[in-house]
């Protein structure tokens, strides 16, 4: 099953029963200056314009462990597939996830559900290729929907990594890549962030996943693809560990390196949000070695 689907895929199948479409965006501003965290959900954009029969999936609430020290934290998968399940996302149903941003909450619903084992698929160019084409938009409340039985669980844990297994690779006792999703003057530490420390955790290599979109916000054709990422990434030994501020635009790179058949990636889900915020840990700025 493809991973992606395009505009005119969704427009043909939306009065299916079976296909259920989910917007997951996430309300994450810039910082204006160091440690400038604000988030918020999407639902009030989801209201104002969002494709026929979609749903907002609320990926910093109902969607994610609230108890956990950082955002959008992994929630147990039972917890995962009974919130969908009351979207209308369960058994006997295809999932199509977009978003109103640039893709990358899209991909880390997307990447959530493949840790549970439960394929989904992703509208390439999201909300604003739909847009882009002029297709039908509605606003206001969904209407209401009778829940259905959730998904089977089938977990894939070597999907995601934790805040140990990141130290092991740093410390050189483990094996695995490090990459870091954010743009080069985040990775690099000359920008303003929203996270405790500036720069990047020591060992990394940058893969801003922006440079994997065209200019219209789809994800690049697959030799494009491959050649923004590079053969020497793209190819190389030992694990990919994949991370950003809050592991979202790590997961558009996760989906990526997925489309081009690289099987061992796992994503650091608190990436650094938790790893700035401790002193203890280690991290660098500048450039990554050439």
């Amino acid at each position: 099953m493809s991973i992606l689907v395009d505009r005119q895929w969704l427009q043909a199948h939306l009065d299916d029963p079976g296909v259920v479409v989910l917007d997951a965006t996430v309300v994450l501003p810039s910082p204006e200056f160091d440690g400038d965290y604000r988030v918020d959900s999407g639902y009030d954009g989801w209201l104002q314009a969002h494709i026929p029969g979609s749903r907002h999936a609320d990926l910093l609430t109902e969607l994610a462990d609230t108890q956990a020290s950082f955002s959008f934290a992994l929630p147990r998968p039972e917890a995962l597939v009974n919130a969908l399940a009351n979207l209308g996302a369960g058994e006997e149903k295809a999932v199509v996830i977009y978003d109103r941003a640039d893709g990358f909450w899209a991909a880390r619903l997307w990447w959530m559900l493949r840790g549970a084992g439960i394929d989904a698929r992703v509208l390439d160019g999201g909300f604003n290729a739909w847009r882009e084409a002029g297709l039908p938009e509605h606003s206001g409340p969904a209407k209401p929907i009778t829940p259905v039985h959730p998904w089977s669980i089938n977990p894939r844990p070597e999907l995601w990594i934790d805040r140990g297994g990141v130290e092991a690779i740093v410390a050189g006792n483990a094996p695995g890549q490090l990459i870091c999703a954010l743009g080069a003057a985040l990775f690099e530490g000359t920008a303003a962030t929203r996270y405790a420390r500036r720069g990047h955790i020591p060992g990394s290599l940058n893969l801003p996943a922006r440079l994997l979109f065209d200019a219209h916000g789809r994800y690049l054709p697959k030799d494009a693809l491959a050649l923004a990422i590079g053969p020497t990434l793209l190819h190389s030994e030992g694990p990919l560990i994949l991370y950003c501020g809050g592991g979202i635009s790590a997961a558009a790179n996760a989906l990526a390196l997925t489309l081009l058949g690289r099987q061992d990636i796992a994503i650091y889900d608190g990436s650094l949000q938790e790893w700035a915020a401790d002193a203890r840990l280690p991290m660098t700025t500048g450039a990554a070695p050439a």
